[in-house]
Parts: C-alpha cells; structure tokens; sequence
C-alpha cells in the first residue's frame, strides 16, 4: 500500500522504505543526499533521485518501468545506415561531466540536474559507478548519454542531441555496448514513443524489482574508456 514520502535525514545511513510503497506517482522518498553512497543504495534497490534546485532530494521507483533487452533492440533501417555512414563516431566514458551537462541544457520544463546532482554523479564515475557514452561529429560533441551501473542492469538516466539522430546513436551504441559486456537489462526509467521505437517496454515495478535483486550481485566489467565502433 502506498504512503507519504518518507523523510531521509542527510546525516544518516542511506536506508530507503520499500520502494512497492511509493505513491502513485512514483515518489517514495525526500531528503538524504546526492553522493555515491546514497546513489548506489537507491539504484540498488530500484529508486532513483529526480528534482530541482528549489526542492531537497526527491526519491522515485515509478511503476512500471521501461527497459530495452538485447533481444528487444531495435534498430530501424535508416537509423542502421546512419551508424554505418562514418558521419559519427562514439567514444567510452572519455567526457562524462560534459555529458551530463549538456542533459541539463534548453529544457522547456527546467533541469533536474542541478550542481548537487553533478557532483554526486560525477564522484560516482571517478568510482567506477556510472557511464556515459559520448557522440561526436568531428570535433563537436553533438550527442551522448549516461547512467549507473548495477551489476547485471544498466539504469540510464538521460541522454541529449544537438545534431538530428545523435541520442539515438548514443542510446544504441550504449545498449550494444553494455549487452555486448554481460549487461542483462537497459533500464530507461519512463516510456516515450522514441524509446518504444527503439524496442523498449514496460515492465511492472514488481517484477523490474525482482529482475533487479537477481541481477545486481552479477559481475560485468563495462571496459576501459576509449572509442566505440559504430555500426
């Protein structure tokens, strides 16, 4: 049964509630802060954090999910002669910082990705905890995206263009590249019409959790930083 968020005091142990008790609209938790620590606890246990500057951390575990699995990727025709057409080239965890800054940019409802929320991811990828996959046109980023790493599942968390067809690119050289590594499951948070175009569907939080728990102990190296082949 869903309750009211919970508070989280900042100086305590990362403890979160039962994420099946999150309300309706996914929320289950406020405060606590945004730091590896706090980071791999929650996407651990299937929440992540989602606000901005004017609120103190928000805790989400939304139902359902969508997710992408290797066998669900799709990669339409012309987006395939993209990939091939040496118009892009992607590279591994060589700029995670602009990455995610540039997620942040020309939204129309506001970013959620606040300093904090730089910060803490940013502390998290020095440990090895969170990727990103970058999209270049020669020298010009112009695409990329990012997310946490949890064992068997991969949780993205945003990706962004500045040229048309450049998130799809990453979004698929970050899916070929984690399946290709032992990857089990792209968790991709909300469905949209891009993300179903590109093979994604909804999985009841129940069952993402337990999908999860069986998962997140698995071993997967992700590879060291470099450049990734397209197509």
């Amino acid at each position: 049964m869903a309750h009211l968020p919970v508070y989280l005091a900042a100086t305590a142990k990362p403890r979160f509630p039962d994420p099946r008790t999150a309300d309706a609209e996914g929320l289950l938790a406020v405060g606590g802060e945004i730091s590896p620590v706090w980071l791999r606890a929650a996407y651990s246990a299937g929440i992540f954090p989602w606000f901005d500057e004017r609120v103190p951390p928000l805790w989400w575990s939304p139902d359902p999910r969508a997710v992408i699995t290797d066998s669900g990727l799709h990669v339409a025709r012309r987006l395939g002669r993209t990939l091939r057409s040496g118009r892009f080239r992607a590279t591994w965890n060589t700029d995670f910082a602009a990455v995610m800054r540039a997620c942040g940019e020309n939204r129309d409802d506001g970013t959620w990705i606040t300093g904090e929320m730089l910060d803490g991811y940013a502390a998290l990828h020095a440990e090895g905890g969170a990727h990103s996959v970058e999209v270049w046109c020669g020298d010009h980023l112009v695409g990329g995206a990012y997310g946490v790493h949890v064992g068997g599942v991969f949780c993205a968390e945003s990706m962004f263009h500045r040229q048309t067809d450049a998130s799809k690119v990453a979004l698929v050289t970050l899916a070929r590249r984690l399946f290709a590594a032992g990857v089990e499951l792209l968790e991709v948070q909300f469905m949209t019409p891009h993300l179903r175009r590109l093979g994604a569907v909804e999985m009841s939080r129940r069952a993402y959790l337990a999908r999860l728990r069986a998962l997140r102990t698995q071993a997967v190296d992700l590879g060291a930083a470099g450049p990734v082949p397209l197509g």
